[in-house]
């Protein structure tokens, strides 16, 4: 130990090791952290693990969907051939009825009158007829007997030829009206089955109104409306597929007819499809038709991969970044459903990484990683 002589100030004693390295392991402490926080700052979510599927090629149908109306090929619309008030209807719908029977009966009392008149009226040339012939044999006798003149003799003739060609001439009007009477009672032109009734008795009917339908229940057809511009794509015997509200395909047909003009107001041409009766379908009822344009070749996605938003298709599709990869929303074109999966006709190429889980959690440009 050092002694100090009195009065002498103490030298001022140095710091100890053990306080400076405290010091700087304070600072390197501290630096660390920040170090730290600045990484972890810096550093993105970790990735979402996803199932990805790779989007295989297949042949896809190039197709197009339009309106199509229903209709009968052996369906026969039942109007009446004259004006009056139907006063009893024979049939209800959906009866099944013979060739010849009777449907509707309309009032035959003004006709009925006609009749008559017409046939009182060639009763009367029947007795001028009669008459006249008399009159022409003594006129013939008495010329014979060189009594009458042969200008009385021509008149005789005259007058009974003239007497022949009216009575022939009302017996025409009386077999003419008769003839039209016979309408007034409406048959069924072929056996089936009665359809839907809109007329009730004392209603008054004319040749344009509708009494009902007869179905024969064979098959039916499509009409379709195809635009002009497409129009000269379309050829015998092209496929088409009916389908309902879902999408679903019903019926399966070709194309059968096609008309050779357009429709001047719709600037559109007709096409018929013969379709077999699945007994689902009905006359008058309004499908969508699908065109088969022709087949190519086309990605196939899963449909719980596609979502659809305002009316558009989308699908994330995960795609390399800086060796990682993130999920890209795409906006696609999608076709008709091939089992569980969308053919896409665009946005999407065969061998691209879709995905098909978690599609509601992802957003644009979110890493992503392959699930298990």
């Amino acid at each position: 130990m050092e002694l100090i002589p009195p009065g002498t100030k103490a030298p001022a004693r140095p710091r100890t090791r053990p306080a400076a390295a405290l010091g700087l392991c304070a600072t390197a402490l501290a630096l660390g952290m920040a170090c730290r926080g600045g990484s972890a700052q810096n550093q993105g979510p970790p990735p979402m693990p996803v199932k990805m599927v790779v989007a295989r090629a297949m042949p896809i149908d190039d197709t197009t969907d339009f309106v199509a109306t229903l209709r009968s090929r052996d369906s026969a619309d039942i109007m009446p051939q004259v004006e009056g008030q139907v006063t009893r209807i024979f049939v209800k719908s959906g009866d099944r009825v013979a060739r010849g029977a009777p449907l509707v009966q309309i009032d035959p009392a003004k006709q009925q009158a006609t009749v008559r008149s017409q046939q009182d009226t060639r009763a009367a040339r029947e007795a001028g007829l009669a008459l006249a012939r008399q009159q022409y044999q003594r006129t013939s006798k008495l010329h014979a007997e060189g009594i009458a003149s042969q200008a009385d003799l021509d008149q005789a003739k005259a007058a009974l030829e003239s007497a022949q060609a009216e009575l022939q001439a009302v017996g025409a009007q009386v077999r003419e009206q008769q003839e039209e009477l016979r309408y007034y009672r409406v048959e069924a032109p072929t056996s089936g089955i009665v359809g839907d009734i809109p007329v009730r008795v004392g209603d008054r009917v004319t040749v344009s109104t509708l009494l009902t339908t007869v179905d024969r229940g064979g098959g039916l057809e499509a009409y379709v409306s195809v635009p002009v511009e497409r129009a000269a794509l379309v050829k015998m015997g092209m496929p088409v597929r009916i389908l309902d509200g879902t999408g679903a395909v019903v019926a399966e047909s070709r194309v059968t007819f096609i008309s050779p003009q357009a429709d001047p107001q719709t600037q559109t041409v007709l096409l018929k499809a013969a379709i077999d009766d699945t007994g689902t379908l009905r006359p008058a009822q309004f499908m969508r038709a699908r065109i088969v344009w022709g087949t190519r070749e086309g990605p196939l996605v899963p449909v719980l991969a596609v979502s659809r938003v305002s009316g558009l298709y989308f699908a994330f599709v995960a795609e390399g970044k800086d060796g990682a990869l993130v999920a890209k929303q795409r906006p696609i074109k999608v076709g008709e459903i091939v089992g569980n999966d969308y053919a896409v006709l665009e946005g999407i190429k065969p061998g691209d990484r879709v995905i098909v889980s978690g599609t509601q959690f992802l957003r644009d440009g979110a890493p992503v990683a392959p699930q298990g």
